[in-house]
């Protein structure tokens, strides 16, 4: 178990390295510059900005001190875009409202597209298995940009519950959360589903079903953890889109979460905060990926010896 723990580490560790190199050369390759459009500033001002900022500097020698500042004094850098806030202040202020959002997303996920994909298994080829995989399909086809608006127009905009933008009350959370979560349930929906039908197919269940033993008493003791696998192994990475898919989904209710920062980086060309949100990014998810392996292990006790 430990061994299969620290080849993750290791291969997050990696991933998250070449991410990072990725995204520094090409945000750089952008054309313009981060203070193109400051009207007011001089040539001479720019100049000042970029040697304070370390931009005058030749890209392989930003780049060794980029990772120097980060691994030896773990600093992310100033923003280019906000003055004088920290691209660590920044994330640490608004990593809660998109956590808060992408955790509430993804229990939402699972209470709807587990029992869905349940019900469709046991229901196989008939009425309720169709209805259910239509609903999961709707949930795919149907993505984060479209959903939101279509709920602030017949939703939010008629009712006094919900406002259509904006985080200044606590229901404010239900509907950018319902959003989020169809995607994932839809596909926690088919996953399940075909996990569910593969276990209900082996001999086992038949042995079951053969002495007697009530179907309830089947399901629950002996189908749903293995059924539930396919499913576990999609929340880690589903967890991790979940966060940043929530930037479309900020956007679009005016959520202050880390959303926000990402498109003003890119707009802005802020190569400090593109960067640190990446490099933010890429961590969690190498975490929710870890989290849902070591879920796995604890399901299925084989894994603990492979």
């Amino acid at each position: 178990m430990l061994k299969i723990i620290l080849s993750r580490v290791i291969q997050t560790i990696v991933v998250v390295f070449v991410l990072v190199t990725f995204v520094f050369f090409a945000v750089r390759a952008i054309p313009g510059n981060p203070f193109a459009s400051d009207k007011a500033t001089s040539a001479e001002e720019e100049a000042a900005l970029k040697a304070y900022y370390g931009l005058d500097k030749p890209l392989p020698v930003q780049y060794v001190n980029y990772w120097k500042n980060i691994l030896v004094d773990g600093d992310f850098g100033d923003s280019l875009a906000m003055k004088g806030r920290k691209v660590s202040t920044l994330i640490s202020e608004s990593f809660p409202v998109s956590l808060k959002l992408g955790v509430i997303s993804l229990i939402l996920g699972m209470l709807i597209g587990i029992p869905l994909g349940i019900v469709a298994a046991l229901f196989h080829n008939r009425w309720q298995d169709y209805l259910a995989m239509v609903v999961a399909m709707a949930g795919i086809c149907v993505v984060a940009f479209v959903l939101g608006p279509i709920f602030q127009i017949s939703i939010a905009a008629p009712l006094d519950w919900f406002n259509v933008a904006g985080w200044s009350r606590t229901s404010d959370i239900i509907l950018p959360s319902i959003t989020l979560c169809f995607g994932v349930a839809a596909y926690l929906a088919r996953l399940t589903r075909g996990g569910m039908l593969d276990v209900l197919s082996q001999d086992y269940i038949r042995t079951a079903h053969a002495k007697g033993v009530p179907t309830l008493q089947i399901i629950v003791k002996h189908a749903i953890r293995p059924a539930l696998m396919p499913a576990v192994t999609f929340l880690g990475p589903a967890f991790a889109a979940i966060i940043t898919g929530s930037f479309v989904v900020e956007t679009i209710f005016l959520v202050p979460g880390m959303g926000q920062y990402f498109v003003l980086g890119i707009q802005s060309k802020d190569y400090n905060l593109v960067l640190g949100l990446v490099l933010f990014y890429g961590i969690l998810m190498g975490i929710a990926n870890l989290l849902s392996d070591i879920a796995l292990i604890f399901m299925d006790p084989k894994l603990r010896t492979a």
